[in-house]
């Protein structure tokens, strides 16, 4: 990889990243990120250093204490109500113009046990009884019901795990409840 082409004529003028001694315009940038862009406009920035703090400096805490009498009102995952704000990890929000929705992402599975396979082998014989075992039904709910919350230029999004087939109409009711509390 260190020898040159041989087959190159030396009139290969075009590409990214050439020297304008190498044929490249000066002045032109590489392929990329644009060079001349003034920070904070359209492309992420890294965060700001922050220092470490020393052993025994107080971390400040995340949310401000709650006032007296202050109790949640309601919670879906790791998004609660509190007075007239929503807190979650993200940060707080103002719980006036909050948009609530949520997503089912559960299943209900039907199946047959194996006990009722086997043991409609074994009764087969006596009168065709045994059949009636395979009437026997097992349901089992996996999955997530998705909760979000907008509000105040924020977003967040929480997942309540399923742990049956009425979990979404409980999640459901709650949140009715929550736009109720947002007009």
């Amino acid at each position: 990889m260190s020898e040159p082409n041989p087959y190159a004529d030396g009139e290969y003028t075009w590409g990214p990243g050439r020297a304008p001694g190498q044929g490249g315009a000066p002045g032109t940038p590489a392929y990329g990120y644009p060079q001349d862009v003034p920070p904070g406009y359209g492309y992420p920035q890294p965060p700001a250093y922050q220092p470490t703090l020393a052993a025994g400096v107080p971390v400040p805490q995340r949310f401000p204490p709650m006032a007296a009498g202050a109790a949640p009102v309601l919670a879906l995952g790791d998004i609660t109500v509190v007075g007239d704000r929503i807190i979650t990890p993200a940060g707080e929000m103002p719980l006036k113009g909050a948009v609530w929705n949520a997503m089912d992402m559960s299943r209900t599975e039907e199946k047959i046990p194996t006990a009722a396979v086997v043991l409609a082998i074994v009764f087969a014989l006596l009168c065709l009884v045994g059949l009636l075992f395979l009437l026997m039904k097992e349901k089992k709910t996996t999955g997530f019901i998705q909760v979000t919350v907008t509000s105040g230029g924020r977003h967040h999004a929480t997942m309540i795990p399923a742990t049956g087939p009425d979990t979404i109409h409980w999640v459901m009711g709650q949140l009715n409840f929550a736009r109720s509390l947002s007009v």
